[in-house]
C-alpha cells in the first residue's frame, strides 16, 4: 500500500483551493438583447420578464432582463415610447419609481444630454444616473441606477441590494459593460 506525504496532500489540497477559486460567484457574460438594443455583461444567466408598468400615470410594457447574485439585482429594463420627448420625460418618473419602491434617499445624482443628426435624422440621448440607499426587505439597500432615453426608447440599468454584499468593482464591471444601441 502506497502512503501519501504530508506534502502530497497539502499540494492537492492547495490544487483544489485553487480550482475552486476558478468558479467564481460573478460569472460574468455577455449578453444582447434581441430587441432592446442593448449589450452588457450580466453575473449568471439573465432571464427576461415583460410586464405593463405604471409611469408617472402611463400604461407601458417593459422588458426586464436580470440576474441575482446573493440576493442582488443586476437588472436592465427596457421599453419604447410614442416619442422621443416622452421618453426624456420619463427618465425622472423612472427613477422616482425606484426611489419609492425603497423609501430611498440619493446620495449622489448627475444627469447629461446630446443631440446629434446623420443621414437617418436627428438624434436625441439623455441619461441621469444615481445613487441612493434605502430599504429592501427589511435590510439596508443601496441602489445604483443608469436610466436612459435614446430616441423614443428608455432604459434604466440599475443594480440593488444591500451595500455590504456589493464591491465597486462589480458595480463598475455592470455599469460599465451596459451599452445601449
Amino acid at each position: 500500500m502506497k502512503k501519501t506525504s504530508f506534502a502530497a496532500i497539502a499540494s492537492m489540497l492547495a490544487t483544489a483551493a485553487i480550482l475552486g477559486a476558478c468558479s467564481p460567484k460573478f460569472d460574468w457574460r455577455e449578453y444582447r438583447s434581441p430587441d432592446a438594443q442593448f449589450t452588457a455583461l450580466f453575473p449568471g444567466k439573465p432571464s427576461v420578464l415583460t410586464r405593463d408598468v405604471d409611469l408617472d400615470g402611463k400604461k407601458i410594457s417593459l422588458t426586464m432582463t436580470a440576474s441575482e447574485v446573493d440576493g442582488t439585482t443586476f437588472a436592465i429594463g427596457s421599453a419604447e415610447l410614442p416619442s422621443a420627448q416622452q421618453a426624456q420625460a420619463a427618465l425622472p418618473a423612472m427613477k422616482q419609481a425606484l426611489l419609492n419602491n425603497i423609501k430611498g434617499t440619493v446620495r449622489s445624482e448627475k444627469s447629461a444630454s446630446a443631440a446629434s443628426s446623420d443621414a437617418a435624422g436627428s438624434h436625441q440621448k439623455s441619461s441621469l444616473e444615481i445613487e441612493a440607499t434605502g430599504m429592501q426587505n427589511g435590510q439596508p439597500a443601496l441602489l445604483v441606477g443608469r436610466f436612459v432615453a435614446h430616441d423614443k426608447r428608455i432604459f434604466q440599468i440599475i443594480i440593488l441590494g444591500q451595500e455590504k454584499n456589493l464591491s465597486r468593482e462589480n458595480i463598475d464591471t455592470f455599469m460599465a459593460s451596459a451599452k445601449v444601441d
